[in-house]
């Protein structure tokens, strides 16, 4: 991916916050969904957003299931109307591409049943989901994580090896902290710890207090009020919520880093080394993954940016070059 940034945005900051709050998402009309419910393994739900195609329907109205599938698994507090899921899904209408965004636990909108949310390392609901989407499409499947998302998803093909290809014909991570130790610790510095940081416990924070008022005695309240960083908010919440000791033990655990090597499906991964959540430093080497594994570490794009073309600039250079790579997979 040879992605040099316009020269009106410099630096990974800006190339982070401006295209998510005002660069231009779509070249056609605004993705509309149809939501579907799916009843989870352990009786819990999520919602899917399917892409209303423009495409040929069949007899009952429901549209042809044997184009390509795109699956995305969004990143920390996203859904379906992320600047960049929006963005990947006017590539797949623009290609004639099915579309899915599998929210996660507890992201769509409404609150999830059980006693859980979700978290970077969760390759066990990354497989039902995908083995569903197996299930009841015709068609080839590809395979998209945003940040955490993306480690999830680079967390299953590893765990899955040859079982992976199966599946999926493709699958590619972008901008994922895929050494969640190196990640924790950038994002708990500095700049990163006054904006993002507070940002995410914004939103992070009342979802765990409605999640507590369903399940009393789930976590300390109070502890978790005190929280000042994601290392603390996991310490109290992600990490014992879903059968981790700690924070130390969870970031570990649930990294993809060190799983890269055991990948035996296709897989893309995309990391800007001025991404401000993920030290350059962190980053794997060629020699590190193995052969199944393809590299794009551009110097510019910060995290999940990639902005490109004129004031206000658009976020579609980083869906068409990955959503390219992804689409060679199968017609290969």
């Amino acid at each position: 991916m040879n992605y040099v940034a316009p020269v009106w945005l410099p630096g990974g900051n800006l190339q982070t916050i401006w295209p998510a709050l005002y660069s231009r998402r779509v070249f056609g009309p605004p993705p509309q969904y149809r939501r579907e419910r799916w009843t989870t393994p352990d009786g819990d739900f999520i919602d899917v957003d399917l892409l209303v195609s423009a495409g040929p329907v069949d007899s009952i109205g429901e549209p042809v299931s044997d184009k390509p599938l795109m699956v995305m698994f969004h990143g920390l507090e996203g859904s379906s109307r992320s600047h960049y899921a929006e963005a990947f899904a006017d590539f797949c209408q623009e290609r004639g591409m099915a579309f899915a965004v599998a929210h996660f636990r507890g992201c769509s909108g409404e609150l999830n049943h059980g006693p859980r949310a979700y978290h970077s390392g969760d390759f066990e609901e990354i497989d039902w989901i995908l083995r569903r989407f197996r299930h009841q499409h015709a068609g080839p499947i590809v395979a998209v994580g945003i940040s955490l998302g993306g480690n999830a998803l680079m967390r299953w093909a590893g765990e899955m090896g040859e079982a992976a290809a199966q599946v999926v014909q493709g699958v590619a991570s972008v901008c994922s902290p895929i050494d969640l130790v190196a990640g924790g610790w950038a994002i708990g510095r500095g700049f990163n710890r006054l904006v993002y940081t507070r940002m995410f416990l914004n939103t992070m924070k009342p979802k765990a207090m409605r999640k507590l008022a369903q399940h009393p005695g789930l976590f300390d309240a109070q502890a978790l009020q005190a929280a000042r960083d994601l290392y603390e908010f996991d310490n109290i919440f992600t990490a014992p919520v879903h059968g981790f000791k700690n924070t130390d033990d969870y970031w570990a655990r649930a990294s993809a880093k060190p799983h890269l090597h055991r990948i035996r499906v296709p897989a893309l991964v995309v990391n800007a080394r001025n991404d401000p959540f993920v030290p350059a430093w962190s980053l794997p080497q060629q020699n590190e993954v193995g052969d199944f594994v393809t590299l794009w570490q551009p110097a510019h794009g910060g995290h999940v940016g990639f902005p490109q073309g004129r004031v206000p600039g658009h976020v579609r250079t980083m869906p068409d070059a990955v959503g390219g790579w992804l689409g060679a997979r199968y017609t290969a």
